[in-house]
Formats: C-alpha cells, sequence, structure tokens
C-alpha cells in the first residue's frame, strides 16, 4: 500500500513540468518583435499590394512561359532520342 503511494506520488511529480519542459515558467511574458509581425503582415496581403512594373514583367514572363516550355521542350527532346513507352502512348 505504501509502495503505490510513493510511486503515484512520484509519477505524478515527473508530470509538473514548466514551458517546454524548461526552466522558465508558463506565466513569463512574450514581448513580441514589431519587424517580425510587420513581416508577417507584409506576407499576409502580398498578392493586394503586387504590381505589375516594367521592372517585374520580363520574371513573370520567364518563370511562368518560358522556363515550363523549356522544360517541356528538354523532357519531349529526351523522349524522341530514347523512344520511351510514354511518348509512343503521346504520338
Amino acid at each position: 500500500m505504501l509502495s503505490q503511494t510513493i510511486i503515484r506520488y512520484s509519477q505524478s511529480q515527473l508530470q509538473r513540468r514548466g514551458m517546454a519542459g524548461g526552466a522558465f515558467p508558463a506565466r513569463l511574458g512574450v514581448k513580441k518583435n514589431m519587424y517580425v509581425e510587420e513581416w508577417n503582415g507584409r506576407r499576409e496581403i502580398t498578392e493586394k499590394s503586387f504590381r505589375v512594373t516594367g521592372k517585374t514583367l520580363p520574371s513573370i514572363l520567364m518563370l511562368g512561359v518560358v522556363f515550363p516550355f523549356a522544360v517541356y521542350a528538354v523532357c519531349r527532346s529526351e523522349l524522341e532520342k530514347t523512344g520511351g513507352r510514354r511518348y509512343k502512348d503521346m504520338c
């Protein structure tokens, strides 16, 4: 009986931990970083604040049209050269 009481008491003591099991108590005040909060706010409204200008248009065309077409052309030419099974299914 006494041994069971000791075991229960020791198990209950092991389960009592602070914040993340560290030395900091859970009531420790956290101070927000103004710059991090501003960055997160800007990330949330990127689609609203984005503008297409002469500076951004070439990169949009490159990443949205030219690069995908180049990947397609390279893969297609490789399949033509090797005579892959999937290329035969496409023709």
